[in-house]
């Protein structure tokens, strides 16, 4: 039996990925036949798409598929492939229709997911290459001293608005509660006041994030901190008049085209805008980061923000991670770029070498807080599960935090004392009649899981719960439930993540409740709706980009591959005032070892 077919039997491979190899297969046939470990690593590289690799690594063929069979030896399988006519090698051979597949560094590759990683090394270094208008630095440092007054305390913040004023690109990543929104809103207000003093008009300015909640939550923030901006004497209340409060998603900001991969806006076709800012950067997928670098236009700046150590995209890559690991910590600066910000920081580390990487200079890491309020410090427990530190983790979570609860060993919440802590909150959405009001209820309280099927999935779980505030004969949009929207509708305006209420008119008849539009919130007849689902428990992946006052993280009672450090950390970071914890300690220790690793050769491709 080849390896292939016992791949196959085994359950390892997908029918779309074994298609591909049986495709190469027949058409091999005629100029003698295609090697089995060609035919192994095109399953494998296909496979590896799906589970969110950029590609298979030949060293690591375990990453893809953890079969107990045999692999080839490295070697031989390079031998194999390089003797493909199915597999291009040279760079000018990469892009070639003839071959399907990809050989570089190592990595075998979907072409058109080489491509795709390629092209965005290419968009970056070009955009990261461009000199934008800096002007008269010296003209801004008043109000820069204003909305910075410890610069002299190695203040990141201050350092990431600094670099923004000279680079076209800029990295700004963090955990929660270091500042990014703050440092962001203030960032923006000193690219305005620098084009007005350059006698410039402002720059138009988009504000983007992967899904319609964290889009939202983003313009929340924003807004926020333009009204404590207002409040500081000294600031310009024009500059604050120009700074912009809505966002929207990257699909709806590039132009979605009905039944095509495309959008509106391309390298060909480039946004219209000066300042292009991309929150919860870390859930951008490769092909749309690619999409979106090609469509920024010349001379405009790119500014992503967000957190590498969250999960990475569901899709293929993990592209924060591979941009920031190309651009380094950011600690100290290339010696030019550090004495044309003297004005504004004064004395800052130098690198001893103007070549020390394209993006070296380009990032800004935030120093963490964590605190979400008053009543929760999740530092501790945040840095432990970020380092995969499994015996802090379990001192820490035994010990007691402020805001955190250990419910160890309790792998049902619905049942004994915790159910009615859960159910009372989501019965209050039962008795609320205005929507605005309820989607604001909404926010309170969530149930996330790491698994999306089974007894401890997100599914199972929301038919337990509806059942126990509806009944069994429930009505399938009753009063007070709450929707997940699974799938991207642009028709409707409703994207992948985003959250509804089902609410009851005067006559009866089920109206779904999304936030939006004018009157800030937006009705649908359910039967109307894209896919969706239940809201009231979700996995960690759909929660990624939003916030709950209060969250409840339950963990499946044995281990699973789903399990990471990141997903942990992901979790527990949506929490603003408290969290509690619903795990077993074999469960805890086998996520924090698991390091959720993404094959890609990007961060390479940015260095070399």
């Amino acid at each position: 039996m080849s390896l292939l077919d016992a791949l196959l039997r085994q359950g390892a491979l997908r029918p779309v990925d074994h298609a591909l190899a049986q495709s190469l297969r027949r058409l091999g046939q005629q100029d003698g036949g295609t090697d089995d470990h060609v035919l192994v690593a095109a399953a494998l590289a296909s496979s590896a798409v799906a589970q969110g690799h950029a590609g298979l690594d030949l060293a690591r063929p375990h990453l893809v598929c953890a079969a107990p069979v045999e692999w080839p030896a490295v070697g031989e399988w390079d031998a194999a492939l390089r003797a493909s006519r199915w597999v291009a090698q040279s760079p000018a051979d990469a892009a070639s229709a003839q071959a399907p597949l990809v050989l570089e560094a190592g990595m075998l590759y979907l072409r058109r997911y080489r491509e795709y990683e390629r092209r965005l090394a290419h968009g970056l270094r070009r955009i990261a290459a461009a000199a934008p208008q800096a002007g008269d630095l010296q003209a801004l440092e008043p109000l820069f001293a204003l909305l910075f007054p410890d610069t002299g305390d190695d203040d990141r913040q201050a350092r990431a608005a600094a670099l923004a004023l000279l680079r076209s690109l800029l990295l700004v990543t963090g955990g929660p509660g270091t500042g990014k929104t703050t440092t962001i809103t203030r960032v923006l207000l000193l690219l305005i006041a620098q084009a007005n003093r350059a006698g410039r008009p402002s720059p138009r300015i988009a504000l983007a994030a992967p899904t319609g909640r964290a889009a939202e939550r983003m313009a929340e923030s924003l807004r926020t901190a333009a009204g404590q901006l207002r409040a500081i004497d000294g600031v310009d209340p024009i500059l604050c008049d120009a700074l912009p409060d809505t966002a929207s998603t990257l699909h709806r900001l590039l132009g979605t085209i009905p039944d095509s991969p495309r959008f509106r806006h391309d390298a060909d076709h480039p946004l219209p805008f000066d300042v292009i800012v991309v929150d919860e950067a870390s859930m951008v997928d490769l092909p749309l980061m690619c999409k979106l670098v090609e469509a920024v236009p010349e001379g405009a700046r790119l500014i992503l923000i967000g957190d590498r150590d969250q999960l990475p995209s569901v899709e293929a890559g993990d592209v924060l991670a591979a941009i920031t690991d190309a651009a380094g910590e950011g600690d100290a600066l290339p010696a030019s770029l550090a004495q044309a910000l003297s004005p504004l920081l004064g004395v800052v580390p130098m690198l001893e070498t103007e070549n020390a990487g394209v993006l070296s200079g380009h990032r800004v890491q935030l120093r963490r807080g964590y605190r979400q309020s008053q009543s929760l410090d999740l530092g501790p427990l945040a840095d432990a599960m970020r380092a995969g530190d499994g015996d802090d983790a379990m001192r820490l979570l035994r010990s007691g935090l402020a805001g955190v609860s250990f419910h160890e060993d309790v792998t049902d919440p619905l049942s004994g004392a915790s159910r009615e802590a859960l159910l009372s909150s989501w019965r209050a959405l039962l008795d609320l009649h205005d929507p605005a009001l309820a989607l604001q209820h909404a926010r309170r309280l969530r149930l996330l899981t790491a698994l999306r099927d089974g007894a401890q999935g997100a599914n199972v779980l929301n038919q337990r719960i509806e059942e126990a505030l509806a009944g069994t004969q429930r009505d399938p949009y009753f009063h007070g439930r709450l929707l997940l929207v699974t799938e991207n509708s642009y028709r409707h305006g409703l994207f992948n993540g985003d959250i509804g209420v089902c609410q009851h008119d005067a006559t009866g008849i089920p109206v779904a409740w999304f936030a939006g539009g004018e009157a800030g919130v937006r009705g649908f007849h359910p039967a109307s709706l894209p896919a969706h689902t239940g809201a009231f428990a979700m996995t960690v992946h759909k929660a990624q980009g939003s916030e709950f006052d209060s969250v409840w993280l339950l963990l499946p009672r044995q281990d699973a591959r789903t399990l990471s450090r990141e997903l942990l950390y992901t979790a527990i970071t949506r929490a603003r005032s408290q969290l509690h914890v619903c795990a077993g300690e074999d469960a805890l220790r086998a996520a924090l070892v698991r390091h959720a690793e993404r094959v890609s050769g990007l961060a390479w491709r940015l260095r070399d």
